[in-house]
């Protein structure tokens, strides 16, 4: 098993959370997060003052899926969540030694 975490922009959180399911992923966390790569953040003006904008709102999206859907989960959330812009975001993948479901205690991917 292997869990992904994805860093998104948020207006494409509905596209890549419906890539996702389409490609069947059935669990599925998301997380309103703020945060900068290597943009690090901009300038605006508000009421003729300059101030800076280092935190960006970004949407953090974890999954734990079975070693077969890793790849095409990742290219779902590519396909989804990719403008070609800076700020697209990121995707980790690490390994998940165990899963287990609280209800009835499941272990493994039969948990997820």
């Amino acid at each position: 098993m292997r869990k992904i975490e994805a860093i998104i922009q948020p207006g494409k959180l509905d596209a890549v959370k419906d890539a996702l399911i389409a490609v069947g992923v059935e669990g599925i966390t998301i997380l309103e997060a703020r945060g900068h790569g290597r943009q690090k953040g901009h300038t605006e003006f508000y009421r003729g003052r300059e101030y800076s904008v280092d935190l960006l709102p970004k949407i953090k999206l974890e999954a734990v899926v079975p070693d077969e859907l890793v790849e095409t989960s990742v290219r779902a959330i590519l396909t989804a969540a990719q403008t070609g812009a800076i700020g697209d975001g990121k995707i980790f993948i690490s390994n998940v030694e165990d899963a287990i479901r609280i209800r009835n205690e499941d272990r493994g991917e039969v948990a997820l």
